[in-house]
């Protein structure tokens, strides 16, 4: 209603002062007969009320779609609401639904570009990591000094790759993954193991104090990948020489929760509530030339989508702790 009347506002003006104008025209032609004047102008408004009545009654549907918000069905025409016939109405409803085929056509062309580009950057990062192994066997049949830095560069290579690879296959997470009944302490040596040429290069010892019963409900390969993340900030933030990386597992609360603790620069606190926005690097940042920003972003997005909680600690100059959270898991298996 408020709308219809908004709408009409003008109409009713104008008759108002139209009104006015031939009443005041007849006045000083000498016709000053006010009842007869009364009469017709009441008759004139029963007239407008009647015309608005109908006009609404014919309009009410389409009123009441207009102030509501518009959904897919809406413009498809599978609303329930009954349709208005009028000419403004169906030309208006028309109007839309093209404009919503136009749309979704487009968001489906779009979207199948993503996919296209998504798939051409998974294969590539594949077609890139067989050279990359290839060129590690050949390095382990040398021990020149020289093919040691080559080593350490292709590892770096291969964690670029790992994180273009699993930052594309996020957005097809459910897709991708597999939960089951793991030991938390099989996962983190065999990351570390995995990681270990990065732990003797900058003489960084991983102390792993972690219950071989404890067991958590997971995705051993998108968890791997996170610890790895972790551990690669960890220890690129860790500056002094013979220093320790701490994963402790324990219980709380009936939840298990994995701590990584580094003796590293730490995060400032203005830094601290941004550190798992995407592309953002901190003060830490500029110091550190290979900071992406990606990092910590991914896995954030990798815990919220495994049902893990994320807790992150730091203290400038005394290192940066941060906490996976297992929910819903009694923590043990029988032994």
């Amino acid at each position: 209603m408020r709308l219809f009347l908004q709408e009409q506002r003008p109409l009713m003006i104008v008759y108002i002062a139209q009104l006015l104008v031939i009443t005041l025209i007849y006045r000083l032609d000498g016709y000053r007969n006010l009842m007869v004047s009364l009469y017709a102008g009441i008759i004139s408004l029963l007239l407008l009320l009647g015309y608005l009545a109908f006009r609404f009654i014919a309009n009410r549907s389409f009123y009441k779609r207009l102030e509501q918000p518009l959904t897919g069905e809406s413009l498809t025409g599978e609303s329930s609401a009954e349709s208005s016939h009028t000419p403004l109405a169906e030309a208006l409803h028309l109007l839309l639904k093209t404009q919503f085929r136009h749309y979704t056509t487009d968001l489906h062309n779009y979207k199948h570009k993503i996919e296209g580009h998504l798939q051409f950057i998974n294969q590539w990062a594949h077609q890139m990591k067989t050279p990359i192994s290839v060129i590690h066997l050949i390095l382990q049949d040398d021990d020149d000094p020289r093919f040691a830095a080559i080593g350490d560069e292709l590892d770096r290579l291969k964690k670029g790759l790992d994180l273009v690879l699993y930052t594309a296959r996020l957005d097809t997470f459910e897709h991708d993954f597999h939960v089951e009944k793991l030991p938390l302490q099989r996962i983190v040596r065999h990351v570390t193991s995995e990681q270990k040429r990065l732990f003797i290069r900058r003489r960084i010892y991983p102390s792993i104090r972690i219950d071989s019963g404890l067991t958590v409900a997971t995705d051993e390969k998108w968890l791997s990948f996170a610890l790895t993340q972790l551990l690669t900030n960890a220890v690129r933030y860790t500056l002094k020489e013979q220093g320790t990386l701490f994963f402790n597992g324990y219980t709380r609360e009936n939840q298990v929760v994995l701590e990584i603790r580094d003796e590293g620069i730490g995060i400032p606190q203005s830094d601290l509530p941004r550190v798992f926005d995407p592309y953002f690097t901190g003060e830490n940042g500029r110091r550190f030339q290979e900071s992406t920003g990606m990092g910590l972003f991914l896995v954030k997005q990798i815990c919220d989508k495994l049902g893990h909680a994320l807790e992150i600690e730091s203290k400038v100059d005394e290192g940066t702790a941060v906490r996976i959270i297992f929910a819903d898991s009694s923590g043990h298996t029988a032994q």
